[in-house]
């Protein structure tokens, strides 16, 4: 507790001190400092996997602006939970410089959310429910199941994106964007030197609406030992898991309404261990997990406002199949509301009837609020 109020003290000394430089910095257009947090409380009833407690769940603090009229720049702290290891501890998730002087071309280099599926780029407080869809956490980068570490979707490489083709009204119709990254996560440098390459495509029919596609074609890879599975010898070094992954999207948003659904495809095996700490031998461990190489998802959610920008009702059915057959099935059924007291403070509630095939007894219930807040 000591030492997560002593990073956040550190981190928005930090901000502050940037903030009153870049003030004064003639050649910095823009600067504006930004963030949000989120509390949660959140009670469940796995057979004997009781919890009932709360939480700080999610906390960023970010600053962004213009340099030199055609150049955009964003950096973004995360504070998660506790400060112990690599998946929760405070940590840069963003830091990137974009040239953006045409709509049709812009060039990203640094560390961002790749371009895979539509659910993953969106803010943590606007996707609308307790967390993003099992498909998105497990197969872009979150609590991913090839087992890197918690990385928000995001990696380090470089990006072309841009919007083109309008139409009569000056819209533009198409939207593309391809990414050539590490493949190893945030904070990490590659380990097998292949580039994995992340890209996606949508077409926008008619205003708010939205169908798209989007691939990944790589690796993750760890340095390490482990034990052939098939001559149970035991091997060092660099170990390569290939991963090839697609994503079928749609989206309709408008006037407060959002209709939203994903179809997610994973092949590619994974390591047994989730890397958690660089130290404590997870970066190490190259043995295969026994969940095979094939995963899929599925999600379609509606959020409907009741009383325009102060109450919605929303639900979600959200399935997850971590070897693509149906006895790994887990699937969430939800339902909830959300009241604003103010356009950026949100009160959420939601109740989820969890079916998991992965457990002796499949059925259980979650209920989570959450008060969150921007900046």
């Amino acid at each position: 507790m000591l030492m997560r109020r002593l990073c956040i003290s550190a981190i928005l000394t930090t901000m502050s001190s940037l903030s009153l430089f870049a003030q004064k910095a003639a050649w910095c257009d823009n600067i504006r400092v930004s963030g949000f947090a989120i509390a949660q409380y959140q009670w469940s009833n796995p057979k004997d996997n009781e919890a009932n407690t709360f939480n700080l769940r999610m906390a960023r603090v970010a600053l962004d602006g213009k340099v030199a009229g055609d150049f955009y720049w964003k950096t973004q702290i995360q504070i998660t939970g506790n400060t112990s290891t690599l998946a929760s501890s405070p940590r840069l998730v963003d830091l990137f410089v974009e040239w953006q002087k045409y709509k049709a071309f812009n060039l990203r280099l640094g560390e961002f959310q790749v371009p895979f599926t539509f659910e993953s780029p969106i803010h943590p407080i606007d996707v609308g429910f307790m967390d993003n869809g099992q498909a998105v956490l497990k197969l872009t980068g979150y609590s991913d199941r090839s087992g890197m570490h918690s990385s928000n979707g995001r990696d380090i490489g470089i990006m072309a994106q841009g919007d083109f083709l309008k139409n009569a009204n000056g819209r533009n119709l198409l939207h593309y964007a391809v990414s050539v990254v590490n493949g190893q996560g945030i904070n990490l440098k590659d380990v097998d030197q292949r580039k994995n390459v992340v890209a996606s495509l949508w077409v926008m029919p008619i205003e708010g609406m939205r169908i798209g596609v989007s691939g990944w074609e790589g690796s993750y890879s760890r340095k390490g030992n482990w034990t052939d599975e098939q001559t149970v010898d035991k091997r060092n070094g660099v170990r390569s898991l290939p991963q090839h992954r697609y994503a079928i999207s749609g989206e309709y948003a408008s006037d407060g309404f959002t209709f939203r659904s994903e179809f997610i495809h994973s092949t590619g095996n994974a390591f047994a261990k989730t890397m958690t700490d660089t130290n404590d031998g997870s970066a190490s461990d190259c043995n295969l997990s026994a969940i095979g190489n094939k995963a899929d998802g599925f999600y379609a959610l509606g959020i409907i406002p009741v009383i325009k920008n102060k109450v919605n009702v929303k639900a979600r059915y959200d399935l997850y199949r971590n070897n693509a057959e149906w006895n790994s099935a887990k699937t969430f059924y939800e339902a909830g509301a959300d009241y604003y007291f103010t356009k950026n403070l949100r009160l959420s509630a939601e109740y989820a009837l969890v079916n998991d095939r992965n457990l002796n007894k499949h059925n259980y219930s979650i209920i989570n609020t959450e008060l969150s807040i921007k900046f």
